[in-house]
Protein backbone atom coordinates (compact mmCIF):
# COMPACT_ATOMS: atom_id res chain seq x y z
CA UNK A 1 0.00 0.00 0.00
CA UNK A 2 1.13 3.43 -0.81
CA UNK A 3 -0.08 6.79 -0.35
CA UNK A 4 0.50 10.31 -1.17
CA UNK A 5 -0.37 14.13 -0.97
CA UNK A 6 1.86 15.08 -3.18
CA UNK A 7 0.00 16.29 -6.23
CA UNK A 8 3.73 15.73 -8.44
CA UNK A 9 3.22 12.24 -7.38
CA UNK A 10 2.09 9.39 -9.91
CA UNK A 11 1.64 5.86 -8.07
CA UNK A 12 2.20 2.67 -9.63
CA UNK A 13 1.52 -0.78 -8.92
CA UNK A 14 3.86 -3.05 -11.38
CA UNK A 15 2.29 -6.41 -12.77
CA UNK A 16 -0.37 -7.59 -10.60
CA UNK A 17 -1.09 -10.32 -12.49
CA UNK A 18 -4.05 -12.47 -10.65
CA UNK A 19 -3.66 -9.93 -7.89
CA UNK A 20 -5.47 -6.52 -7.88
CA UNK A 21 -4.79 -3.02 -8.02
CA UNK A 22 -7.20 -0.88 -6.21
CA UNK A 23 -6.83 3.05 -6.57
CA UNK A 24 -8.29 5.65 -4.03
CA UNK A 25 -8.48 9.15 -5.91
CA UNK A 26 -9.41 12.69 -4.63
CA UNK A 27 -8.50 14.76 -7.35
CA UNK A 28 -9.96 18.26 -5.64
CA UNK A 29 -7.40 17.64 -3.00
CA UNK A 30 -4.96 15.55 -4.88
CA UNK A 31 -4.56 12.83 -2.32
CA UNK A 32 -4.63 8.55 -3.90
CA UNK A 33 -3.84 5.31 -2.49
CA UNK A 34 -3.10 2.12 -4.09
CA UNK A 35 -3.07 -0.76 -2.84
CA UNK A 36 -1.76 -4.37 -4.16
CA UNK A 37 -4.03 -6.85 -2.73
CA UNK A 38 -3.85 -10.29 -3.07
CA UNK A 39 -5.75 -13.36 -1.47
CA UNK A 40 -9.55 -11.75 -0.74
CA UNK A 41 -9.82 -13.56 3.16
CA UNK A 42 -7.25 -13.22 5.46
CA UNK A 43 -8.92 -16.43 7.54
CA UNK A 44 -7.02 -18.29 4.64
CA UNK A 45 -4.13 -17.56 6.73
CA UNK A 46 -4.03 -15.70 10.20
CA UNK A 47 -0.79 -16.12 10.89
CA UNK A 48 0.30 -13.15 8.48
CA UNK A 49 -2.26 -10.62 9.01
CA UNK A 50 -0.33 -8.89 11.95
CA UNK A 51 2.75 -9.22 9.89
CA UNK A 52 1.26 -7.85 6.19
CA UNK A 53 -2.49 -6.89 7.20
CA UNK A 54 -2.40 -5.04 3.96
CA UNK A 55 -2.21 -8.25 1.26
CA UNK A 56 -5.88 -9.04 2.34
CA UNK A 57 -8.67 -7.12 0.83
CA UNK A 58 -11.28 -7.38 3.67
CA UNK A 59 -7.91 -5.93 6.50
CA UNK A 60 -6.28 -3.69 3.58
CA UNK A 61 -8.87 -2.08 1.48
CA UNK A 62 -10.28 -0.23 5.35
CA UNK A 63 -6.58 0.59 5.85
CA UNK A 64 -6.20 2.26 2.38
CA UNK A 65 -9.59 4.43 3.07
CA UNK A 66 -7.79 5.15 6.31
CA UNK A 67 -5.05 6.13 5.33
CA UNK A 68 -6.33 8.54 2.57
CA UNK A 69 -8.80 10.40 5.22
CA UNK A 70 -5.67 10.58 7.10
CA UNK A 71 -3.94 13.05 4.19
CA UNK A 72 -6.84 15.04 4.14
CA UNK A 73 -9.18 13.38 1.41
CA UNK A 74 -12.75 13.92 1.35
CA UNK A 75 -15.41 10.89 1.24
CA UNK A 76 -17.47 12.49 -1.51
CA UNK A 77 -14.99 13.53 -3.72
CA UNK A 78 -12.75 9.74 -4.01
CA UNK A 79 -13.04 7.36 -6.56
CA UNK A 80 -12.07 3.87 -6.48
CA UNK A 81 -11.18 2.08 -9.90
CA UNK A 82 -9.49 -1.65 -9.89
CA UNK A 83 -7.38 -3.59 -12.15
CA UNK A 84 -5.69 -6.71 -12.18
CA UNK A 85 -7.40 -10.07 -11.77
CA UNK A 86 -5.64 -11.89 -15.04
CA UNK A 87 -6.05 -15.63 -15.12
CA UNK A 88 -3.10 -17.76 -16.05
CA UNK A 89 -4.34 -21.17 -14.81
CA UNK A 90 -7.84 -23.04 -15.44
CA UNK A 91 -10.57 -20.78 -14.20
CA UNK A 92 -11.98 -23.23 -11.73
CA UNK A 93 -8.88 -23.58 -9.43
CA UNK A 94 -7.38 -22.86 -6.14
CA UNK A 95 -5.50 -20.15 -8.14
CA UNK A 96 -8.08 -17.95 -9.21
CA UNK A 97 -7.57 -15.17 -6.58
CA UNK A 98 -9.70 -13.11 -8.63
CA UNK A 99 -12.56 -14.71 -8.88
CA UNK A 100 -12.80 -14.67 -5.12
CA UNK A 101 -11.39 -10.51 -4.88
CA UNK A 102 -14.38 -9.76 -7.39
CA UNK A 103 -16.94 -10.80 -4.77
CA UNK A 104 -15.17 -9.32 -1.66
CA UNK A 105 -14.32 -6.08 -3.04
CA UNK A 106 -18.13 -4.86 -4.34
CA UNK A 107 -19.40 -6.42 -1.30
CA UNK A 108 -17.09 -4.38 0.79
CA UNK A 109 -17.32 -1.40 -0.94
CA UNK A 110 -20.86 -0.93 -0.62
CA UNK A 111 -21.39 -1.85 2.75
CA UNK A 112 -19.04 1.72 3.14
CA UNK A 113 -21.62 4.00 0.85
CA UNK A 114 -18.64 3.04 -2.11
CA UNK A 115 -18.80 1.38 -5.79
CA UNK A 116 -16.08 1.22 -8.35
CA UNK A 117 -15.93 3.82 -10.44
CA UNK A 118 -14.08 2.13 -13.17
CA UNK A 119 -12.46 -1.46 -13.84
CA UNK A 120 -10.10 -3.39 -15.80
CA UNK A 121 -9.79 -6.88 -15.25
CA UNK A 122 -9.66 -10.38 -16.08
CA UNK A 123 -8.02 -11.50 -19.35
CA UNK A 124 -4.86 -13.03 -19.05
CA UNK A 125 -2.14 -10.27 -19.33
CA UNK A 126 -0.39 -8.27 -16.35
CA UNK A 127 -0.76 -4.77 -15.99
CA UNK A 128 0.87 -2.12 -14.89
CA UNK A 129 -1.18 0.58 -13.14
CA UNK A 130 -0.52 4.35 -12.69
CA UNK A 131 -2.29 6.57 -10.65
CA UNK A 132 -1.49 10.17 -11.23
CA UNK A 133 -2.15 12.72 -8.73
CA UNK A 134 -2.28 15.69 -11.05
CA UNK A 135 -5.10 14.70 -13.43
CA UNK A 136 -5.86 11.85 -10.62
CA UNK A 137 -6.12 9.75 -14.00
CA UNK A 138 -5.13 5.78 -13.88
CA UNK A 139 -3.07 4.74 -16.96
CA UNK A 140 -3.14 0.75 -17.72
CA UNK A 141 -0.60 -0.78 -19.50
CA UNK A 142 0.50 -4.23 -20.17
CA UNK A 143 3.20 -5.79 -22.65
CA UNK A 144 0.34 -6.65 -25.75
CA UNK A 145 -1.70 -3.49 -25.47
CA UNK A 146 -0.72 0.23 -26.00
CA UNK A 147 -0.82 2.31 -22.96
CA UNK A 148 -4.41 3.70 -21.83
CA UNK A 149 -6.33 5.70 -19.43
CA UNK A 150 -9.20 3.90 -17.38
Amino acid sequence: MIVSYNARDDLANYSPGTCLGIMLCDPQHRRGGLLHVMPPDSSIDPVKVPVHPHMFVGTGLPRLFHAIYNLGATRSQLGVKIAGWAQFIGAHTIFNIGQRDHHAIPSLLDRNGFSVHAADIGGAACRTLRLSLTSGVVIIQSLDTPAYPL
